[in-house]
């Protein structure tokens, strides 16, 4: 690392090493730990020298994210949309995956950047070159949602207890214990949860595969935008049949 940094410190400084470098370090220290004047001692530079490059931390943070965009694949040539946007998705999901801190940092964005909004024109382009109506791709966005991205909230996140154990770390009648008690008062939560082998280092659940999982919703909702795309589906049409 060392001798990296030795050697970038004798290459001039510009917007793309500037940012690779800040992708670098926040993949270093997490995404809340990044601050210009720690991106600058990296570099060997002022913090000013910075200021050349990006406006401010928010305009370094629309770089970075931009960078991540740069990493995922363009959508795949001559294949059917449904394809076309699985392939784009799944490799979404793998660019952001390289970066522990890339979630956060997309989901930071409140204005959108050229980069992202090239994604977002690309991404819904691929819907409306399959044959989807305007009318019928607004609404695909709307339900793909973070998925665009690779990501999505999960259901059985433990995001209330970020600190909570791992069940791989918990004595074997310690946890039999836990899941009785589970059983007595959650029954339905406990069926399926342990239905499947868990995997411990899931985000998804204990014992989930968070790619499989990931994968078997967006097929879900693909199958569901190809039948309404067959039978002409409208909101005008779905907005009557409601009342």
């Amino acid at each position: 690392m060392t001798q990296q940094l030795d050697t970038a410190r004798r290459t001039p400084l510009n917007r793309e090493r500037v940012l690779q470098a800040a992708v670098a370090l926040a993949d270093e220290v997490g995404f809340e730990s990044l601050s210009m004047r720690r991106l600058a001692e990296e570099l060997g530079v002022v913090p000013m020298a910075l200021y050349k490059h990006v406006a401010n931390k928010e305009g370094l943070l629309d770089g970075m994210v931009g960078v991540i965009i740069g990493g995922i694949d363009p959508p795949v040539r001559d294949a059917n949309w449904k394809v076309a946007v699985r392939l784009r998705v799944l490799s979404a999901r793998r660019a952001l995956q390289r970066h522990p801190w890339a979630r956060q940092a997309v989901e930071s964005r409140t204005n959108k950047t050229p980069a992202v909004l090239d994604y977002m024109d690309s991404f819904t382009g691929m819907f409306l070159a399959g044959g989807f109506s305007a009318d019928l791709t607004h609404h695909v966005m709307h339900a793909i949602g973070g998925r665009m991205w690779g990501f999505t909230q999960e259901l059985f996140q433990d995001a209330a207890d970020p600190q909570a154990q791992p069940p791989s770390e918990i004595p074997a009648d310690a946890r039999a214990a836990m899941l009785q008690q589970m059983a007595a008062r959650y029954p339905n939560i406990v069926a399926i949860a342990t239905s499947m082998s868990h995997d411990d280092g899931s985000v998804v659940g204990h014992g989930c595969d968070d790619q499989f999982e990931f994968e078997f919703a967006l097929d879900l909702l693909l199958d569901g935008f190809e039948r309404l795309q067959g039978r002409g589906w409208t909101s005008k049409q779905a907005m009557i049949g409601r009342r």
